[in-house]
């Protein structure tokens, strides 16, 4: 054997998550996972041609739910010294896979109180960062320009925004975070990162049934609580979240329009 290579330097996209990875080194994250009766919630996108993604409606659903349950909008902040810090309201982070200088990337874009945001709304600016040129999303040319910041520099930001300030941290990095890769046919069991509160699911079956996984800070909360949590999210999506679905589906169905059916994806 040869041994043969070459070194290669990081790009911003691997430069990011591998400062992202540092600043969740001290996160203890537990996961509970809940299989949810969903066959409602995808009969309601099936109506519609082009349905909101599933990131969207866990998304609003977990937020309605913390809007009534303060631990569920808690951070753990260890600077100056230990100490929570909670949230007035809920800022979700969604992952968006894009491509940047020729290589696959993860960026994240915010929804600043997605309880009390229409979905359609959310689907056209949720589109806009799937489709605009990368630096012309404010948050991801933000991400770019702070993970081109000299080493020093950014060790430092990071410290501050997700150890000493609540506020900069939920500015920053949002209050829980959505990353679903059902569509590929795999899901990740774990979900690392320095937020208090992460979601992903499985793989959609097709009978409806969906494996939605809660992953927490359980220094922030105790399991009990994301159990209730997790309860709580199905209830909101098979009531709330399919109501409103079927009112996205009601204007086109008066004009007489003929919907095709949506493919069936966890996104």
């Amino acid at each position: 054997m040869s041994g043969s290579g070459h070194r290669l330097g990081l790009s911003v996209p691997r430069r990011f998550v591998c400062d992202l990875m540092r600043a969740a080194r001290h996160t203890p994250i537990v996961t509970f996972e809940r299989r949810m009766d969903l066959s409602e919630v995808d009969r309601a996108r099936k109506e519609l041609s082009n349905p909101p993604a599933w990131a969207l409606l866990f998304a609003k659903a977990y937020a309605a739910v913390a809007a009534a349950c303060p631990e569920l909008r808690r951070a753990y902040m260890r600077a100056p010294w230990p100490h929570l810090w909670e949230a007035d309201e809920c800022v979700a982070s969604v992952a968006v896979e894009r491509e940047y200088r020729g290589e696959p990337g993860v960026f994240f874009g915010f929804f600043k109180a997605p309880d009390r945001r229409p979905l359609a709304q959310m689907a056209a600016e949720l589109h806009e960062w799937k489709t605009k040129p990368v630096e012309e999303v404010p948050a991801f040319r933000r991400q770019i320009r702070f993970t081109r910041l000299p080493l020093p520099v950014r060790r430092f930001l990071w410290w501050y925004a997700t150890v000493w300030s609540g506020k900069i941290k939920a500015k920053n990095f949002g209050t829980f975070g959505v990353s679903l890769t059902g569509a590929s046919g795999a899901t990740a069991l774990n979900l690392i990162g320095p937020l208090a509160v992460a979601l992903n699911t499985g793989v959609l079956q097709d009978g409806g049934a969906l494996d939605v996984r809660l992953h927490f800070d359980h220094r922030v909360m105790d399991g009990m609580t994301a159990a209730r949590a997790l309860a709580a999210m199905e209830a909101r999506l098979r009531r709330e979240i399919v109501a409103e679905l079927h009112a996205l589906a009601a204007p086109a169905a008066r004009a007489g329009v003929v919907l095709r059916p949506a493919e069936i994806v966890v996104r």
